[in-house]
């Protein structure tokens, strides 16, 4: 079966998942945004549109302030729509790819894949960017059907320029998937894919955990100074670890 996909669903609208949204924008993708509904909202601003929609538009439209700029072109931010989790849900239901980017809880994560599960089409693909959580504990209870089209899809920040899309899939996903994923990643999102097993935290933030709880030994043990480590132990990204 040849998969395609043409509309994306991001389920979250934080530093990830606005900026996964930009990217997705950038190559051409129709995307759709969705977010929680504030909390307490007053009674006379309950069924405000631009009130219920406020922290998913809030955080594109700072997203669309950061720098280095997360749009090739500022034009391409009409190709991004929002809205939010209670109006909204109905939205995703034409949509070739989901991926989820909501807080790191997992009862939060499940209780989205449920909704989804009911809503999406049968040919969707549903995803995580999950930094650490194990994949197939985020599709406990669901149906084999939907746990054959999910897999893990781990962004990095900023998405626009951090080449590296971690793909992980559990034992129940489809290979054809994957090597959809693996190619689609590489070619279309410009992304340099790597497949990773299942283990908590994958690859980069397993290495990345293990070198700094080794940077701490280290600092202690020597007794450097905050300043000398980060002039030479900075990440990828070249952000230092302790400024």
């Amino acid at each position: 079966m040849k998969h395609y996909i043409n509309k994306v669903a991001v389920l979250g609208s934080g530093v990830m998942g606005s900026g996964i949204a930009c990217q997705l924008a950038n190559v051409g993708l129709e995307v759709i945004m969705l977010d929680i509904v504030p909390f307490n909202l007053p009674e006379d601003k309950a069924n405000d549109k631009a009130m219920r929609n406020s922290i998913v538009n809030g955080a594109l439209k700072a997203a669309l302030k950061t720098k280095p700029a997360p749009l090739y072109d500022k034009s391409f931010a009409s190709r991004i729509t929002t809205g939010n989790f209670d109006d909204d849900m109905d939205k995703i239901a034409d949509a070739d790819w989901i991926i989820e980017v909501v807080i790191e809880k997992l009862d939060i994560k499940k209780s989205i894949f449920e909704r989804v599960e009911k809503i999406k089409k049968d040919s969707a693909f549903v995803t995580s960017n999950t930094s650490s959580i194990p994949i197939h504990m985020l599709v406990e209870g669901r149906s084999d059907d939907f746990k054959s089209k999910f897999c893990g899809t781990h962004f990095f920040n900023p998405p626009r320029y951090m080449e590296l899309l971690e793909i992980i899939p559990h034992s129940g996903s489809d290979q054809n998937m994957i090597d959809f994923f693996m190619d689609f990643g590489d070619k279309k999102l410009g992304k340099r894919t790597v497949l990773c097993k299942d283990t908590p935290a994958f690859i980069a933030n397993r290495i990345g955990v293990m070198s700094t709880s080794k940077l701490y030994e280290l600092t202690e043990k020597h007794d450097f100074k905050i300043e000398e480590v980060d002039a030479y132990g900075t990440v990828g990204n070249n952000t230092a670890f302790w400024k």
